[in-house]
C-alpha cells in the first residue's frame, strides 16, 4: 500500500462526506506528528500498532561492491519500527 492508497482507505473509513483532500491532510498530519514525536522524544508508541524508536548506528568499515575497496561509513541515526502485538496477531 502506498500513500495514495492509504489516503483512499482513510477517506472510505471516514465516510462519503469526507473529501480526498481532507483524508490526505489527516494522513499527512499523522505522519508529521510521528516525525516530530520521534525527533523530540526518541520514541512514539501507538498501542495496538507498534513503536517507532531512534536507533544509533556505529561507524564501521564497508566494502564498495563495485570496486571492492574498503570505505569508512560514518556513525548515524535511523528509525526502527517494532510491530505491536495486535498488529502481529492480525497477520495470523
Amino acid at each position: 500500500m502506498n500513500k495514495v492508497e492509504l489516503v483512499e482507505a482513510v477517506r472510505k473509513s471516514l465516510g462519503k462526506e469526507t473529501s480526498k483532500a481532507e483524508a490526505e491532510r489527516a494522513v499527512t498530519a499523522v505522519v508529521d506528528a510521528i516525525k516530530v514525536g520521534v525527533k523530540k522524544t526518541k520514541t512514539v508508541q501507538l498501542i495496538g500498532f507498534g513503536t517507532f524508536k531512534v536507533a544509533a548506528r556505529k561507524a564501521r568499515v564497508g566494502i564498495n561492491p563495485k570496486t571492492g575497496d574498503k570505505i569508512k561509513i560514518k556513525a548515524s541515526k535511523t528509525v526502527k519500527f517494532a510491530a505491536g502485538k495486535a498488529l502481529k496477531d492480525s497477520l495470523k
